[in-house]
């Protein structure tokens, strides 16, 4: 079964529930994870890593951070379309903390840029 979409967006949707490719001229979307003062893990996506994490650490972004600083940014993944991002962040959100710290301890030992890994 197929559906169309009303505007500038039908060309973009094919199937319902159907992944696809990230276009020329789509946004890359990112999953992130932030780690507070506690060792608590907060994960979500956005279109871009550091004015997110600038916007936490300055207690404009979600709730769940505000008052929980210093907020270190720890891991980062180029996911692709936004519906895959979405995807990821539930995949993730549902893992156990050990699994998540070991996506952290990879992400870590990678070389990558992360702040106090």
């Amino acid at each position: 079964m197929t559906e169309k979409a009303c505007g500038a967006d039908s060309a973009k949707t094919d199937r319902i529930g159907a992944e696809r490719p990230l276009l020329l001229g789509d946004k890359a979307w990112f999953l992130y994870l932030v780690r507070t003062a506690k060792g608590h893990l907060y994960t979500g996506i956005t279109l871009d890593v550091a004015r997110r994490f600038a916007e936490h650490q300055a207690g404009k972004g979600a709730k769940a951070l505000r008052g929980k600083g210093p907020l270190t940014l720890v891991y980062w993944e180029l996911v692709g379309a936004h519906s895959a991002a979405l995807k990821r962040e539930l995949t993730v959100k549902a893992l156990s903390k050990a699994r998540k710290e070991a996506l952290v301890s990879a992400f870590c030992g990678s070389g990558s840029k992360a702040k106090d890994c």
